[in-house]
């Protein structure tokens, strides 16, 4: 696949999913080859950004454990690539106008975080503004991919409500569950 047609991916559910989803990656080789190598990034950005910036970046940020924290991220991050193929299964063949291979939810569950992963390099820019931004962007991009790629691997009858309800609930799950994790992890 060219690196075009990969970040055409969120903008469009015809160009390039049938592509990915013919080549039918194993959720292994997806978990060694993307998941482990992309999860490494957002905790070593984190730990540099703790260790470097300290509270010029803000306020009670140079004070934290940033080894353990990182780890705990490193950990939630693989974790949740499995956790999410599963809701992103459970949640899609849990309607009657929808339904998704196995293979195709972990696929899915593989290329939704990619854009959070790449936000985490605004971690090189020390401002708080800046990075917040640049999340947000990326969040708004995995969302988008979540919707469109649903749209693309799917077996639907053209209701495109289920689908948006589908995607709504699949990051609700996941905000919950990483909100959760960075209450908990900035508490400590």
């Amino acid at each position: 696949m060219r690196a075009l047609t990969f970040l055409k991916l969120p903008f469009n559910h015809r160009e390039g999913w049938k592509e990915l989803q013919a080549s039918s990656p194993s959720i292994p080789l997806l978990a060694w080859l993307v998941v482990l190598p992309m999860s490494l990034l957002p905790p070593v950005m984190l730990y540099y950004a703790g260790t470097h910036y300290g509270d010029a970046f803000m306020a009670g940020f140079a004070d934290r454990e940033w080894r353990f924290i990182t780890t705990i991220i490193f950990l939630a991050e693989i974790l949740s690539f499995f956790v999410i193929g599963w809701v992103i299964y459970a949640v899609v063949n849990g309607t009657e106008e929808l339904s998704i291979r196995y293979q195709d939810a972990y696929l899915l569950a593989t290329l939704a975080p990619i854009p959070l992963f790449v936000a985490s390099l605004a971690l090189l820019v020390p401002s708080l503004l800046f990075n917040v931004v640049v999340i947000l962007s990326g969040l708004g991009i995995s969302c988008s991919l979540i919707y469109h790629g649903l749209q693309a691997l799917c077996t639907h009858q053209e209701f495109d409500v289920a689908t948006i309800s589908a995607t709504y609930t699949i990051m609700a799950a996941s905000a919950l569950g990483w909100g959760i994790l960075f209450a908990v992890i900035w508490a400590y």
